[in-house]
């Protein structure tokens, strides 16, 4: 959780529905850590509203930006971090998107050095609107067969159906 907490404050970010500035958080679970903890495992715990902001894309287009509360950013970090290494043995050695130890910069690198040995053909891959559109059924199943423990899949359940 505090791994979680010190990610959430690098990222910095702005506030949701609450107006709940990342500044505030460590005060506020402070004084809130056992109702929060008690709620997650009584199955009380309610995903807060999610603020729908749109920013502007280079094709002078916007896209639709949904923020989590801080606290929800918060746990969803904790969450994350707790299954991520579920998941990473599956990706490709040279997958950049999204994960531990891996950025773009890194997969710039690779590219140079794959131009360098000859190759001509480097692929990038962006899906778009994945997000928006992505399943959440088939989602959940891909998370049952790998995520063993009920109150975790309670919550990205509950995070997944928040409102806007």
């Amino acid at each position: 959780m505090h791994m979680a907490y010190q990610q959430v404050v690098r990222n910095k970010g702005s506030a949701g529905v609450d107006g709940m500035d990342v500044r505030e958080l460590r005060h506020y679970v402070k004084q809130h850590r056992e109702a929060i903890a008690t709620s997650i495992v009584n199955g009380k715990y309610l995903a807060q509203h999610i603020l729908g902001i749109s920013i502007p894309k280079s094709n002078g287009k916007t896209r639709l930006l949904g923020i989590p509360t801080v606290v929800d950013r918060w746990l969803q970090q904790s969450v994350a971090q707790a299954i991520t290494p579920l998941f990473e043995f599956e990706f490709k050695e040279h997958s950049y998107g999204f994960r531990p130890n891996k950025n773009a910069h890194q997969c710039i690198q690779q590219a140079h050095r794959y131009i360098h040995e000859g190759y001509q053909h480097i692929v990038d891959i962006d899906l778009k609107n994945f997000f928006d559109e992505v399943d959440h059924c088939l989602l959940l199943q891909l998370l049952y067969g790998k995520v063993k423990c009920p109150l975790t899949l309670r919550l990205i359940r509950k995070w997944l159906r928040a409102p806007n």
